[in-house]
């Protein structure tokens, strides 16, 4: 049986580690030729090495999503590479570090705003523009439940993710009639190495997360990248404008 993304070209930001490398690792196992991107070339690089290890086709070309002429240079040297782009999952993202509200870093504030919603918006700029010019395509986004919630401490990063999910939804809308479909995945907490270093440090703070969680745990990134891979198939085919929390149930409390 073929992949869910057979014969497709998948463009993944932020792919170095974490969800964005099980996001490129599962596009390539279901049938998709990937690009990989991030800053952290030694980290995109290994992703690169891990999918051609298992028999997939990947390359890896790097970018600051926050600077719009790396951007416009990712996306055309994806449809260079393999001619054409049909998916994007647009993952790259950071945060500002814990601060209440008045107490935020204003250098921390613009970086977050730079690189997860301005950079968002350049990704899709320019992804959206190739599409809607050649016949479709599908952008998923990943935003964070912390944008449907109010978790303390964390009001720029969430604030960033619930721009992202406007953004989203008016592109939805906009670029229907073109074929293209954008949604977005909403993770709550998940085992990236960020978390799991955060939770060696810490042992409360697991079982603070799991707490947190109907489901009794943290997530696996691959879960996430499952779906947002799903999202960008032709399994999904009449879903578009959705905010997916892949999160446990975590915004059920």
């Amino acid at each position: 049986m073929p992949g869910l993304v057979a014969g497709k070209v998948a463009l993944v930001t932020g792919a170095a580690a974490g969800i964005g490398r099980s996001s490129a690792r599962v596009f390539a196992a279901e049938g998709a030729r990937v690009v990989v991107s991030d800053t952290n070339a030694a980290g995109g690089r290994e992703t690169v090495d891990m999918i051609r290890e298992a028999g997939g086709e990947a390359v890896f070309i790097p970018c600051d999503i926050s600077d719009e002429e790396q951007v416009a240079a990712l996306v055309a040297g994806t449809v260079e590479t393999y001619g054409g782009m049909h998916c994007a999952h647009n993952n790259a993202g950071l945060g500002h570090g814990q601060a209440r509200v008045a107490d935020i870093d204003r250098t921390g504030w613009d970086r977050t705003l730079a690189v997860n919603l301005t950079g968002g918006w350049l990704c899709m700029r320019h992804q959206l523009r190739h599409m809607a010019s050649h016949g479709g395509g599908t952008v998923v986004v990943t935003s964070s439940a912390t944008s449907l919630l109010g978790f303390p401490l964390t009001a720029g990063y969430a604030a960033t993710k619930a721009g992202l999910n406007q953004l989203v939804r008016s592109a939805a809308a906009e670029y229907a009639e073109s074929g293209v479909r954008v949604n977005a995945v909403l993770p709550g907490p998940i085992a990236t190495d960020m978390v799991t270093r955060s939770i060696g440090d810490n042992p409360a703070l697991k079982e603070q997360l799991d707490r947190s969680v109907p489901l009794g745990r943290i997530g696996r990134p691959e879960e996430v990248a499952e779906a947002a891979v799903w999202l960008c198939s032709d399994r999904s085919s009449f879903i578009t404008g959705v905010a997916l929390p892949v999160d446990g149930g975590q915004v059920l409390r």
